[in-house]
């Protein structure tokens, strides 16, 4: 899979749920992933987010350059998506699926299930310069690159 660059203006349909290899035998499954194939961009930066209390959210910001892909490893939650034109709502609940966001798409995380471990992949290291935290910025933003 070849690396993904944003176009102008970028889309919800650049937003990819991707499914994962899985082997199963009877000892229990197993999925891994490899970049260039089932990840589109050069991770640079793992991280992953549990114990979210009841009824609190996460995300809520959008990058301007930044890839990320979400996996939920144990239980589900509903990714919220938003290129600034049109909406989408994503369940995330199967370890073998991991979700393509690219720059520049508001993302929110809730509804998140008892016991929820999610995993981010992103595509540099952390620089919080490259957050847009403010929604009025994140359309903004959104415009100049229409």
């Amino acid at each position: 899979m070849p690396l993904v660059k944003p176009e102008n203006p970028v889309s919800l349909d650049q937003c990819q749920l991707i499914e994962f290899p899985q082997i199963r035998d009877p000892r229990g499954a197993l999925t891994f992933l490899e970049w260039n194939r089932q990840v589109p961009f050069e991770v640079k930066r793992i991280f992953y987010i549990y114990d979210v209390p009841e009824g609190h959210g996460r995300g809520a910001h959008a990058h301007h350059d930044l890839h990320q892909m979400l996996i939920c490893l144990s239980g589900g939650l509903t990714v919220h998506l938003d290129d600034g034109r049109s909406k989408r709502a994503v369940c995330l609940d199967k370890p073998w699926q991991g979700l393509h966001i690219p720059p520049r798409i508001w993302a929110a995380e809730d509804s998140f299930l008892k016991n929820t471990i999610y995993m981010v992949l992103a595509s540099d290291t952390y620089k919080p310069e490259s957050y847009i935290h403010d929604y009025q910025a994140f359309l903004e933003t959104v415009r100049t690159h229409d």
